[in-house]
C-alpha cells in the first residue's frame, strides 16, 4: 500500500461519481474515508463498493471534500464549515468563482475553504461508477484566494497528489474563463448539433461518420447538471458564444454567393483558422506534437482489436491514439490509429504483410 500524504481522516459529501471516486482512491491508500449523501442508496451502495464508511458521533476530519451540484454547492460547504471549525474545506464544482463569492456574502470563515476542480469524468454518473484511478494523470485546478493560506491549503494540494491528479494553480476568475472556453461552450455547441439530428431522415443518420460524432459526443449529458453549470458561469459563456455568432455570420454571408469575390478567401481563411486553433491543443504528455493516421479494417469478431494491438507492438511502433468507429450495416470496424509520420511507412507495409487491410 503507498504511504498517503494526508493524515485523515477525510469527510467527502457526495457519494455520486466523483465523491465516490475519491474515495475509493483514498482508501487505497489506507486513510479513513468517511462518506456522506442525501440519498441514502448512493451512501449504500458507495460504502459496499469500500469507498469509505458512514459518518459516526466524534469524527474529526482534517479534510472535507465536498461532491454535490452546483446549486447547493455553497450551502454545504457553509454547513460543513460551520459543523468542522478544524477541518479544511473544498469543492469540486465545476464553477468556482460563485460559491467563493457567495460565501463571502454569507460571511462564512472562507480562511478554512478553497475550491477546487479535477477535469475528470466518466459519461456515467453515480456511485457504480466511481474508480479509484478516475483522476490519474488529469489536470485539477485550485482556485487560490487571499484569505486562506499557503499551509492550510497545503491539505488540498496533497489530496490532489495521492489520487495521481496533476495539481493546476488558477484564480477562480481565470478558472471560470477557462472553463467557459475549453468545457461549456463545447457543451453549447455539440448540443446545438445535436438537436438539429432529431428532426433528420433516417437515411441521412445512416451515413454519419467521426465528424459527426466527434462533435455531438458530449450532447447526451444530464440537462439538469448543465443547466445549473450554465446558470452559475453565465457571463464568460455568453461573451465566448456572442463572438461565435459573430464567426457564423461571416460564414453565413459567405455561403450566400460562394462565387462572389472573396466569398471562397473567406471560407478557407475560417477553416484556416480552425487549423490553427486545434495546433494549439496540447497532445500526448502535453507535447505539441502532431501524429499521422492510417486507418484499418477490423472484423468485428472477439479478439481481433486486441490481435492489431499485439502486431503493432510486434513491429515496434507507439500507438499514440486510436479512436473506433463501426461501418453501418457491415459486419467491420474501422480503427483509426495516430502514430509518429515517421512510422506511417514501415507499420503500414508491416500490416499489410500481415493481412490487414488499410484504408485510404
Amino acid at each position: 500500500m503507498v504511504e498517503s500524504r494526508l493524515i485523515g481522516p477525510v469527510r467527502v459529501v457526495g457519494a455520486g461519481l466523483l465523491g465516490t471516486s475519491i474515495g475509493l482512491g483514498l482508501t487505497a491508500r489506507g486513510l479513513d474515508v468517511i462518506l456522506a449523501d442525501a440519498s441514502p442508496t448512493n451512501l449504500s451502495l458507495a460504502i459496499d463498493y469500500g469507498a469509505g464508511r458512514a459518518a459516526a458521533a466524534g469524527d474529526a476530519p482534517q479534510l472535507i471534500v465536498v461532491c454535490v451540484p452546483p446549486d447547493v454547492t455553497a450551502d454545504i460547504v457553509a454547513r460543513e464549515l460551520e459543523a468542522f471549525p478544524d477541518a479544511i474545506v473544498t469543492d469540486v464544482a465545476s464553477v468556482k468563482l460563485a460559491p467563493l463569492t457567495e460565501l463571502r456574502e454569507r460571511g462564512a470563515d472562507v480562511s478554512r475553504y478553497i475550491g477546487s476542480h479535477p477535469l475528470a469524468g466518466r459519461e456515467r454518473g453515480g456511485p457504480l461508477a466511481g474508480r479509484a484511478d478516475l483522476f490519474i494523470g488529469r489536470p485539477w485546478v485550485v482556485a487560490a484566494h487571499d484569505a486562506i493560506s499557503y499551509q492550510r491549503a497545503t491539505a488540498i494540494d496533497d489530496l490532489i497528489l495521492d489520487l495521481g491528479a496533476t495539481l493546476v494553480e488558477m484564480s477562480p476568475e481565470d478558472h471560470d474563463n477557462a472553463v467557459a472556453l475549453v468545457s461549456h461552450v463545447p457543451q453549447v455547441v455539440s448540443t446545438l448539433m445535436a438537436r438539429r439530428l432529431t428532426d433528420a431522415p433516417g437515411s441521412a443518420l445512416n451515413l454519419a461518420g467521426g465528424g459527426v460524432r466527434d462533435v455531438t459526443r458530449v450532447a447526451a449529458s444530464d440537462p439538469e447538471l448543465w443547466v445549473q453549470i450554465l446558470g452559475a458561469n453565465p457571463a464568460p459563456v455568453r461573451q465566448i458564444l456572442l463572438a461565435l455568432r459573430d464567426d457564423l455570420d461571416r460564414f453565413i454571408d459567405a455561403l450566400a454567393d460562394p462565387a462572389a469575390p472573396g466569398a471562397r478567401r473567406q471560407v478557407a481563411e475560417e477553416i484556416a483558422g480552425g487549423n490553427a486553433g486545434v495546433a494549439r491543443l496540447p497532445g500526448k504528455h502535453g507535447q505539441d506534437r502532431r501524429y499521422s493516421v492510417i486507418t484499418v479494417m477490423v472484423d468485428d469478431t472477439p479478439g481481433q482489436l486486441a490481435r492489431l494491438f499485439n502486431e503493432i507492438g510486434e513491429v515496434g511502433v507507439n500507438l499514440e491514439d486510436l479512436r473506433l468507429e463501426h461501418s453501418p450495416g457491415a459486419q467491420i470496424g474501422l480503427a483509426e490509429i495516430s502514430i509518429l509520420p515517421e512510422a506511417v511507412s514501415r507499420l503500414t507495409t508491416e500490416l499489410a504483410a500481415r493481412g490487414w487491410r488499410i484504408v485510404g
